[in-house]
């Protein structure tokens, strides 16, 4: 174990301490563009100011997602994505010279990537930042996706967790490839993957980047249990996240792992008010900006899978089934059977009188934590003393000032209660987490003449 690590490591008569990150806010619907607050999604001043608000803020780590395509809608770019997303790295090795002790985060998919290439390009940042790299480990099985490499979409869904496995596998044997002079060989042979060489970067200030984690299948929760240190869930409520913490912590002891060594985060947004009512009205007015008559629609044709737009957002949902496997949507996740969250949605908004627009929006738009900034502190304490969650990665409606307001007024409610660091009490990422340094698995070496 690294020195850096048990600093942060829970000790006997003290509160659990709660983790923070920062997600960058992208194109999801979460973001509201209409607000006039609301800046640039590429300029560097966007993320030089969102980053040096978590690290003002202490936060663990900084996070950006990816998209390695422009999501299509019923043959025409969808309106969320014409903003663009620069390629992940070359963002935070930016953000490395400006930073000094936030973790870097960044999202890369192995299906369209090789381990040797994106390994050196990990072990890079984690060098420019002195310990401070983490990888989103994503996959991909859609065609749609697959296009825009010369391999085409040809992964079978079935064989994206058994691709990232290996592929994570191997990255860490190059990692670990390195002796006391900085280099040595490395040897991995497999059913995905066959290389052998001599690795170029010394050994990671942190050992390996820290791995992260975000699916939610049977696949994706045995992958994190076996390979990951930080989960990414979007189980935002205190029952779900409970179930999701419980079941996957449960998985670790196979591996010979403590449940120390993982760290599960949900991703959570937040409202604030200076009396919990108006944080009420705050939130609803929020998620009317989401939900845009037009975005109302294109939700819509999430779940049916045919074009709803003669239809009224201010009117009843359509009254036909959804078509399964339709290709209006390309690039966006169905998460769920249509007919079942059809079903579900006519339910509600018959219960409640709901139109289309008021049914995505009770749907799909609630914050997690809204109220004083006492009440959310105070919840999200909750989240975590009860087992529900170790931490969170807010996600912010407003790019890049969203994150401001948690830092000035919730973060130091939760430093007065003993539950969140009031300084940093190391350098690297894992340090920051209380996680383990791994132990090198040592290859037969080439060593330089």
């Amino acid at each position: 174990m690294s020195t850096d690590a048990s600093t942060e490591a829970p000790t006997a008569g003290r509160p659990r301490q709660i983790r923070l990150a920062a997600h960058f806010p992208g194109v999801n619907s979460t973001t509201v563009w209409a607000d006039p607050l609301s800046g640039s999604q590429i300029d560097f001043s966007s993320f030089t100011h969102l980053a040096r608000t978590a690290e003002r803020g202490l936060f663990d780590f900084f996070f950006l997602a990816e998209g390695l395509r422009l999501r299509e809608h019923n043959g025409r770019i969808h309106d969320l994505d014409v903003v663009g997303r620069p390629e992940s790295i070359t963002v935070l090795n930016a953000l490395a010279a400006v930073t000094e002790r936030l973790g870097l985060a960044a999202t890369v998919n192995t299906t369209f990537n090789e381990p040797y290439e994106l390994a050196r390009r990990l072990a890079s940042l984690d060098h420019l930042s002195g310990g401070r790299a983490a990888w989103n480990v994503v996959t991909s099985s859609d065609a749609f996706t697959g296009e825009n490499f010369r391999r085409g979409g040809y992964l079978d869904r079935a064989d994206r967790y058994t691709r990232a496995a290996e592929f994570l596998d191997t990255a860490r044997t190059l990692w670990d490839a390195p002796g006391e002079n900085g280099t040595g060989s490395f040897s991995h042979h497999g059913p995905q993957f066959s290389v052998e060489g001599v690795w170029q970067v010394p050994r990671s200030p942190q050992g390996h980047p820290v791995v992260i984690q975000a699916g939610d299948s049977p696949e994706g929760r045995e992958f994190a249990a076996s390979a990951a240190d930080v989960v990414f869930t979007r189980h935002g409520t205190l029952e779900a996240g409970r179930a999701f913490h419980a079941d996957v912590k449960g998985r670790l002891a196979r591996y010979g792992r403590r449940p120390e060594d993982l760290v599960i985060m949900p991703g959570v947004t937040y409202v604030l008010g200076d009396t919990d009512a108006e944080a009420q009205e705050n939130a609803a007015e929020i998620r009317r900006q989401q939900v845009s008559p037009q975005n109302a629609l294109l939700a819509l044709e999430l779940v049916w899978g045919v074009d709803l737009s003669s239809y009224d957002p201010d009117g009843p949902l359509p009254d036909i089934d959804p078509v399964p496997d339709s290709a209006l949507v390309q690039g966006r996740v169905r998460h769920g059977d249509p007919f079942a969250v059809a079903e579900k949605w006519r339910a509600l908004s018959r219960a409640k009188g709901l139109s289309i627009r008021q049914t995505v929006i009770e749907t799909t738009s609630r914050q997690s934590f809204v109220g004083t900034p006492a009440t959310v502190a105070a919840a999200m304490r909750r989240y975590v003393d009860a087992g529900a969650a170790d931490g969170f990665i807010l996600v912010p409606h407003l790019t890049p000032g969203g994150l401001d307001p948690f830092v000035d007024r919730v973060v130091p409610l939760l430093q007065e209660r003993g539950v969140f660091r009031t300084a940093y009490t190391g350098t690297t990422l894992r340090s920051h987490l209380g996680l383990r340094e791994p132990a090198a698995r040592r290859a037969p070496r080439k060593e330089p003449a």
